[in-house]
């Protein structure tokens, strides 16, 4: 059974998301992050990071997440997930360039010297759907 229903898997084609991670001291950090849909159903968005970037630290440390992708044109619908990110070198940056090519950008410009890439997935342990116009 597929993880994201139906009635929200056009938000897989949203600009951008909210990532949410947990930070040193326990409180959560926000970030605006691009990210895709994935191929496996099981974690089924994938985030393009920096190495050298907080919110990569924060997963390494404390994988737990969760992403948030707000319908711009309903506000009242959403789609989150929650869950455990896994991360994936991405030196050779073959994920990156595919977020290069639905962003129009190349990624490897905003990566300083030494930095590198890593691929996020999210292992959900939950997903909410929602879409609170067809709330009483």
């Amino acid at each position: 059974m597929p993880l994201v229903p139906e009635s929200h898997r056009d938000l897989h084609d949203a600009d951008v998301a909210t990532l949410a991670t947990v930070g040193a001291d326990g409180t959560p950090q926000l970030t605006e992050v691009w990210f895709l849909k994935d191929d496996d159903e099981e974690r089924p968005v994938a985030i393009s990071l920096s190495t050298a970037r907080q919110k990569t630290r924060n997963l390494r440390r404390d994988p737990r997440c969760a992403l948030l992708v707000l319908d711009l044109a309903v506000p009242q619908r959403y789609l989150e997930i929650r869950g455990d990110a896994e991360i994936e070198p991405d030196d050779e940056y073959l994920y990156a360039d595919r977020f290069g090519a639905k962003y129009g950008t190349n990624l490897r410009a905003f990566d300083s010297l030494g930095e590198t890439r890593v691929v996020v997935r999210i292992r959900p342990d939950r997903v909410n759907a929602v879409d609170m116009r067809r709330q009483p």
